[in-house]
């Protein structure tokens, strides 16, 4: 299987690549898993129509990027416990070959881009740093296969 995390912006800080490149090297074992990482638009002017038109930018290399099942983890998107998460990723596997995971960033991500999605996810009601968010996504994607193979990961 194929999984792709397409996410908006680089991890600057060390700590964050070192977890990030843990969980992928973990991840290996069960999928194919690359991440993508997408220009993030630089900001000359605050306001709105700025933040949009930056999403908009961000939003065209994200579907470009974009292949087989889209998951766009997004504020209003549904919730599952990681035991659900784990289910829902069997049921996509099962389904299709290759998923493409979207993390925006720090605007979110474009409409367009929640429209191509098949599957809406939010992790929690809280806001998170998107590289954080990187870091929690690629833990809990891990977290999902070892819970479907039954290993003592996920007690």
């Amino acid at each position: 299987m194929k999984i792709s995390l397409v996410a908006v912006g680089k991890v600057k800080e060390n700590y964050f690549r070192e977890g990030i490149a843990e969980y992928a090297k973990r991840l290996s074992r069960y999928a194919d898993f690359t991440i993508t990482e997408i220009k993030e638009e630089n900001f000359s002017k605050e306001g709105e129509a700025e933040r949009r038109l930056a999403k908009k930018r961000e939003g065209e290399r994200i579907l470009a990027a974009c292949k087989g099942y889209v998951v766009c983890l997004t504020p209003e998107g549904g919730k599952f416990s990681s035991e659900g998460f784990s289910r829902k990723m069997e049921e996509i596997k099962n389904a299709a070959g290759e998923i493409t995971f979207v993390i925006g960033g720090s605007y979110g991500v474009d409409e367009a881009v929640k429209r191509r999605a098949d599957l809406l996810l939010s992790f929690s009601d809280m806001t998170f740093p998107h590289t954080l968010m990187r870091l929690i996504f690629t833990e809990q994607l891990y977290r999902a296969f070892t819970i479907a193979e039954g290993t003592g990961y996920h007690k």
